[in-house]
């Protein structure tokens, strides 16, 4: 079965030719102001995942907790792992596996959508944006990666205000992620050790820390 965290970090609503330049722009400069004055973000949320025939694969919950840039960790209750960054390295814990494996963080984020909610992306160059329309009370905007080597060939991230309360994703195979956040909390203060990570002991770890910047 594949595992919670990448298809979080994998990844959404088929893509939508542009209809409307003018409701485009919009929508993208409404998303733009939504992450550029996002300092930090706390939620719960539900993840789950359908294959290309809608068939659901896979399901799980946990918490989420952002601080941009860069850093962030995803709890993941059942099944018991852990996603952390803390701005350089990501860590990537299986509890049932017994094993830690770590990337650096700007190989392990660049084309995903990760990367837009951790405040590493750039909305204008990485990605084509359109208005999605409201549904379900929220309003829709559609991503797709300029960038055809990437590992998902749309997101589509649903508004409340500025509350980001759900993205849906789905990858080249045609499958299909969906979060949906709640008991949203923006800005959120957070203590700086939350997004950092020691591996417990006795489990196996795979891959190294990337050395510190200068």
């Amino acid at each position: 079965m594949r595992r919670p965290w990448i298809a979080c970090l994998a990844a959404l609503l088929p893509w939508a030719a542009p209809a409307d330049p003018a409701a485009d722009g919009r929508a993208l400069a409404r998303l733009e102001v939504a992450l550029r004055g996002l300092g930090s973000f706390r939620a719960d949320f539900r993840q789950t995942v359908t294959d290309a025939q809608g068939e659901q694969v896979e399901a799980a919950d946990g918490r989420v907790i952002l601080a941009r840039p860069g850093r962030f960790r995803w709890d993941y209750r059942e099944p018991a792992q852990q996603i952390v960054s803390d701005g350089t390295t990501v860590w990537l814990y299986d509890a049932d596996l017994e094993q830690v494996t770590v990337r650096p963080a700007a190989e392990t984020l660049v084309g995903t959508p990760a990367q837009l909610l951790s405040g590493e992306a750039d909305l204008r160059a990485q990605f084509e944006v359109a208005d999605g329309g409201e549904s379900a009370g929220l309003d829709w905007i559609e991503l797709k990666p300029r960038d055809d080597e990437g590992d998902f060939q749309s997101l589509a991230v649903g508004l409340d205000g500025l509350a980001i309360r759900e993205m849906t994703l789905v990858d080249r195979l045609g499958q299909r992620t969906r979060l949906e956040f709640d008991s949203v909390e923006r800005n959120p203060r957070l203590d700086p050790a939350l997004f950092d990570f020691q591996p417990p002991p006795g489990v196996d770890v795979v891959g190294r820390v990337p050395p510190s910047p200068p």
